[in-house]
């Protein structure tokens, strides 16, 4: 159970450092066309970070390439979608709209987390050598 509760904080972490300290101008406006770069180069900041902290938590290799290869897609799924919600919708950042549009979107990636956990420990017999 220790495992999985580090496992989630880890992730926790490497998603504030990619959403909040990594991501800059140009990968947030690359989230508003599937032709611009930038938000596919934010999706690859997440998926770094979480191959590393897969690595360290020595999920095995041909699981963790499949988790980053599913989060990558999610991730930027989630990104382009709130950017097309934020389009047909209005709600400056004061406002409860805007609020609950950023909440749903950090709900949506968190519970992505607990899925990878939640996959990645079924191999815990696996890792623990039990």
């Amino acid at each position: 159970m220790q495992e999985i509760f580090l496992l989630l904080v880890a992730l926790q972490i490497k998603h504030f450092v990619a959403d909040y300290l990594l991501q800059n101008n140009w990968m947030i406006s690359g989230k508003q066309s599937l032709l611009a770069l930038g938000g596919y180069a934010h999706a690859g900041v997440h998926v770094i970070g979480t191959w590393i902290i897969l690595v360290f938590f020595a999920v095995p290799l041909s699981f963790a390439i499949s988790i980053v290869i599913a989060e990558f897609f999610i991730h930027y799924a989630l990104d382009y979608a709130k950017v097309r919600l934020d389009r047909v919708t209005s709600g400056e950042k004061n406002q409860r709209v805007f609020w609950a549009k950023h909440g749903l979107d950090q709900l949506l990636h968190h519970l992505t987390y607990v899925g990878i956990a939640y996959l990645a420990f079924q191999f815990l017999p696996l890792i623990l050598g039990s």
